[in-house]
């Protein structure tokens, strides 16, 4: 027997998936427009919680006080400028004005000077039924404590100490930005407290500074002073020590300097100069005794190399008259001749001349020796001078150390005498100093209106929780949403066509009955319907399978039609069509859609017949009246033939070929096979040749395996979908494991819509927000009711 297996390709490609995109806002706009109700009441019950809190809170006041920490108001006592301080030292000088002002001693001079201790607004204020709830459960758990009675004196510390901790806890000290200027502000049920309270807290804060300062300088002017007396006596006896040792070990000072230093250095003096003395007598003495040693003959000679000498002026004198002599002598010996008698009286006088020029040099050779040998002995003199006096020295410096030790340790100590003096000095002046480093420079006033609860606030914030809770509670919503609400999701997810919506038929929708045609028609009790639907609240199944002919004009009619055409444009023309309607679940409505869809071909003249495969929850048969006795199962079996079982509809002229019910409801055997079996091929097959269209109802595809066994026999498949609760990864995954029905499937019908809800889901723009428009068209008004 020939079997169809032709496949069809996809019309449509998978489009992207817009939740990998960026965010989109359309669809952000339109899911908060869909939700805005269930925002709207997250915000009504905030605020009506806000307003419950402002009736039933208990109003608190705000005194607060600036105080301006200034080191400029001390300037004008203070002996000298205070020093520039780093940002750090300032942060840590305010930081620590802050921390005063909190601290528990503040507090307990606070209570003792207000008298805090006794009153009932501060150890008992007001308190809210919150507050008073808390204060019920911790008096509960302590029903089961004692103790013994404690004394007068204990209740009225307990007091003191609870007064110091709420003022402690209602307290609040701020630097106000980044200047050197403190806030404090104290909280109370009791506006007059609140002001006392605050700007008390600014005296006891001056009192403290005043007192801290007293405090301070009053026990280092004690320790300084006990320091100053030690420390004047050991100075004392430092500088005694230091004279005794120098007068018992001789070391006697002239000018900051010992003696043998001062003897010493005198005589090193005189000692070069001895030598430079004896050097230069010694040189001259040399020079004379050579000349002298060349004899009276060399003397002439030589004898004006002395006269730049000390006693030079005699030999100058005999040197010239030698000259003047040889020159008389030369002259005449040159005009008279050697022989002239004057020439022998002048060689005389010369010879005398020389004789004596000669005697004078060993005359001053012998003064420059006694002059050598004079300041020889100077020399030696000395040396041994300064040997004696170096010995003697080295004894005293060695003494001189222990003398500079004594002599540091007596500087020191009056060094840190006159330190300690002038610290001595200054602490005194400062012990009554009556200016604190800080002002006021805003008063504490008494407050006029309550502080807490912040009436703007708590409303403000009760609305920005309320649309936080809102949106938290939305965001769930959406991510619960998995099923099919627009054609949309079935291109975007699984890329097939969408051939519409059918509205809800099954229910009313606020008490309103379901309008079909231009009659009303009124729920009455039933079996269940091919919808799924049932109760009060269910259309009868007759009607309920001829929706498209008593509403030719309506928007369920109209999506068949939709359905018809994609069929006609999707599978082979010129030759018969088996098309297969299923879905994923039981009660989407796949069975109601296929009757109405083969009521549909046969109205338009088309030889169509309607076989109820669904053999496990067949629903043909529980329509038809009278019950037909025989149906698909024995035509498969070869009970009957299968053209005895078929039965027409007179005024559609649809032929179906229904199942039949057996008693109890009980199933045949084995009811897969008959799907796949030869019996069933072969009927579709003479099916085919004798009827245009041949519709056949098959089960779920989830929970059974018939619609893929009968796969091979079909052309196409209508794959019905209920819109809003079936997941749309169920019908993704089930179409993705069978691609060979993926591939058939001519288009997704989403069924049981609320059409009236519809719009609420799409984007702007989009087609589903222009439904009331299309209603011009449809002269068959459908409403459909939402489910019960």
């Amino acid at each position: 027997m020939h079997q169809r297996t032709v496949t069809h390709s996809r019309i449509l490609h998978r489009e992207p998936d817009p939740s990998d995109s960026f965010i989109d806002l359309n669809r952000l706009m339109t899911i908060l427009v869909r939700r805005a109700r269930l925002i709207a009441l997250s915000v009504a019950v905030a605020i009506a919680l806000a307003v419950a809190y402002l009736v039933f809170a208990t109003p608190v006041y705000t005194s607060m006080t600036q105080i301006l920490l200034d080191e400029d108001l001390s300037r004008y006592a203070e002996e000298s400028e205070p020093s520039p301080q780093s940002s750090q030292q300032v942060d840590m000088r305010i930081a620590s004005a802050v921390e005063i002002l909190k601290s528990g001693r503040l507090a307990l001079r606070v209570v003792d000077d207000l008298k805090l201790a006794d009153n009932e607004t501060v150890l008992n204020p007001p308190q809210s039924p919150v507050a008073t709830v808390k204060g019920w459960a911790k008096s509960l758990t302590s029903l089961g404590s004692s103790g013994q009675q404690a004394s007068q004196e204990a209740l009225a510390k307990g007091r003191r100490d609870k007064a110091a901790s709420i003022l402690q806890q209602s307290l609040t000290v701020e630097r106000v930005s980044r200047s050197a200027v403190l806030a404090v502000s104290f909280r109370s049920t009791d506006p007059q407290l609140a002001a006392a309270v605050t700007r008390r807290y600014a005296e006891a804060f001056f009192e403290d500074q005043l007192s801290a300062n007293f405090t301070a300088t009053e026990q280092a002017s004690t320790w300084l002073q006990e320091r100053l007396t030690d420390i004047q006596n050991r100075a004392q006896e430092a500088a005694l020590e230091v004279e005794r040792y120098r007068s018992e070990n001789g070391l006697t000072t002239a000018r900051g300097e010992l003696m043998s230093e001062q003897q010493l250095a005198d005589l090193n003096s005189q000692l070069i100069l001895a030598q430079a003395d004896a050097a230069s007598a010694s040189a001259r003495y040399a020079q004379f005794r050579a000349i002298v040693d060349q004899g009276p003959d060399k003397a002439i000679d030589n004898a004006s190399i002395p006269t730049q000498q000390a006693g030079g002026s005699v030999l100058q004198d005999l040197r010239e008259r030698y000259n003047s002599v040889v020159k008389r002598a030369q002259d005449i010996t040159q005009n008279f001749g050697a022989d002239h008698p004057q020439v022998a009286a002048l060689q005389a006088e010369r010879e005398n001349l020389a004789g004596q020029i000669y005697r004078e040099l060993q005359q001053l050779t012998a003064s420059f020796r006694n002059e050598y040998e004079v300041a020889r002995s100077r020399e030696v003199s000395l040396r041994e001078s300064i040997q004696k006096v170096a010995g003697s020295n080295a004894e005293a410096n060695r003494s001189s150390v222990r003398l500079r030790e004594l002599e540091q340790k007596a500087t020191a100590l009056k060094a840190l005498s006159e330190s300690y003096l002038a610290r001595y000095e200054q602490a005194s002046q400062k012990q009554s100093f009556p200016i604190p480093k800080a002002r006021v420079i805003s008063d504490a006033g008494v407050p006029t209106s309550a502080s807490s609860p912040n009436k703007t606030m708590v409303l403000g914030l009760a609305a920005v929780l309320g649309l936080m809770a809102g949106g938290a509670l939305t965001f769930v919503q959406e991510m619960r949403e998995r099923a099919f609400r627009l054609e949309s999701d079935v291109r975007a997810i699984l890329g097939l066509k969408p051939l519409g919506y059918l509205p809800l038929i099954g229910g009313v929708r606020k008490g309103r009955p379901v309008t079909i045609g231009a009659k009303a028609v009124k729920p009455d009790p039933g079996p269940d319907n091919a919808a799924g639907e049932s109760g009060e609240d269910a259309v009868p199944l007759e009607r309920m399978t001829r929706v498209v002919l008593d509403a030719p004009r309506s928007v369920f009619a109209e999506t068949l039609r939709n359905a018809k055409l994609a069929s006609d444009m999707t599978l082979p023309s010129g030759k018969n069509r088996v098309i297969g309607v299923t879905s994923a679940l039981p009660g989407e409505g796949k069975s109601t859609v296929a009757i109405n869809f083969a009521a549909l071909l046969a109205a338009s003249g088309r030889r169509t017949l309607l076989i109820d495969a669904d053999m496990r929850r067949p629903s043909l048969g529980a329509i038809m009246k009278p019950a037909p006795q025989a149906g698909l199962v024995e035509a498969l079996l070869g009970t009957i033939a299968w053209g005895q079982a078929v039965k027409t509809d007179r005024h559609s002229q649809l032929s179906m070929l229904p199942i039949a019910i057996q008693p109890g409801g009980a199933c045949a055997p084995h009811v897969n096979d008959l799907i796949s079996s030869p019996a069933m091929q072969q009927l579709v097959e003479e099916a085919r040749q004798a009827f245009d269209y041949v519709v056949v109802d098959l089960p779920p595809l989830a929970p059974v395996i018939d619609a893929k066994a009968f796969e091979p026999l079909a052309d196409g498949f209508l794959f019905v979908v209920e819109w809003g609760r079936t997941p749309a990864n169920l019908v993704k995954d089930l179409l993705a494991a069978e691609s060979r029905i993926d591939a058939k499937t001519i288009g997704v019908i989403l069924n049981k819509t609320d059409m009236d809800t519809l719009p609420r889901y799409s984007d702007a723009g989009t087609a589903e927000k222009y439904r009331d428009l299309y209603q011009q068209y449809y002269v068959d008004q459908m409403r459909g009711g939402a489910r019960q």
